[in-house]
């Protein structure tokens, strides 16, 4: 495990392998038999997230995965399927990217000015599918993702705050330290304004990442370049590749990463986002699944059982 910078009130300071390690242990004791038997395993990598976004607060992170797992196990996101959400995909005003940053790292476009339906929570539905999806879909040797938001057809009525709180929320508040960055791509001026609002429900941290590119100009849009392989960048973000989205391919994707997603579960109950080892061996072509357990595999049938012996607090009602 490599050491983290952490940043406290008397400044930056630097936790060792044994420090990090202690703390990951405080947190295992802290949840209890949980972390080895809910249909979620918790690796030392996911802990470690929950602890880097609490700045290394054993309580606060522990609080922060317990809520994540009584989430998870409420909503069941890695059993969303394409027919559960097809019909918000229908104008491509979010999806999975076929090309990765520089980085790794998986790419989610989204476009609020193509909005087509008024349910909020199809909504999250539909961009908890596309995350848990980006996730699969990341490189081996990363954990983040990029969000490309393109405000082509964005109006003031594409604005709905419920919407922007909520997934401000379940960005932050169950995929912490997932978001590498945020690239809003020709943001209108009004933007400014709504960018005030939603100010309040962003973490410092997250609004730390959000960067804002101009295609008119030359110095921010050099930044695209820095990030993306030009030849494989939409070009309706300044890159060479002049391929679209289309819907009936993008289904066709989806149903195969359907596939794998639902392989894994029969396989153990696991999720993509709780067992990082689940990785695309070929995310740009939707390659296959390499998989290793760091915990024994849990049978969906065990769910009842796990929340039984799970501390009350943590337990549904």
């Amino acid at each position: 495990m490599s050491s983290k910078k952490v940043r406290g009130s008397a400044g930056e300071k630097t936790l060792s392998p044994e420090e990090q390690e202690a703390k990951i242990n405080e947190i295992r004791k802290l949840i209890g038999p949980a972390t080895s038997k809910v249909p979620v395993p918790c690796s030392d990598d996911i802990i470690s997230r929950y602890l880097r976004a609490r700045n290394w607060n054993t309580k606060k992170a522990t609080k922060m995965l317990k809520d994540t797992i009584k989430w998870r196990m409420e909503h069941k996101p890695e059993k969303i399927r394409w027919e559960d959400i097809a019909q918000e995909a229908e104008t491509g005003k979010i999806y999975r990217a076929n090309y990765h940053d520089k980085q790794g790292r998986t790419v989610l476009v989204m476009r609020p000015g193509f909005q087509n339906t008024n349910s909020t929570k199809a909504q999250i539905k539909y961009l908890v599918y596309c995350i848990e999806n980006a996730l699969m879909n990341l490189n081996p040797d990363q954990e983040e993702m990029v969000w490309l938001i393109d405000f082509q057809g964005w109006t003031m009525s594409s604005i709905s705050m419920r919407v922007t709180r909520e997934t401000a929320n379940i960005l932050q508040d169950h995929y912490p330290e997932r978001l590498g960055l945020t690239i809003l791509y020709n943001p209108p001026k009004i933007f400014e304004s709504f960018g005030t609002m939603v100010r309040p429900f962003l973490e410092t941290k997250t609004y730390q990442k959000v960067k804002f590119v101009y295609s008119n100009d030359a110095v921010s849009q050099k930044k695209m370049e820095e990030l993306f392989d030009m030849d494989t960048l939409e070009s309706s973000f300044g890159g060479r590749n002049s391929t679209g989205f289309n819907y009936e391919t993008y289904a066709k994707q989806m149903m195969e990463d359907d596939n794998k997603m639902a392989n894994l579960i029969d396989s153990g109950c696991s999720s993509l986002h709780f067992q990082p080892s689940f990785v695309a061996s070929e995310a740009s072509d939707g390659g296959g699944i390499a998989s290793s357990h760091e915990n024994p595999p849990v049978s969906c049938k065990d769910v009842p059982k796990i929340e039984a012996d799970m501390p009350k607090e943590m337990q549904k009602g």
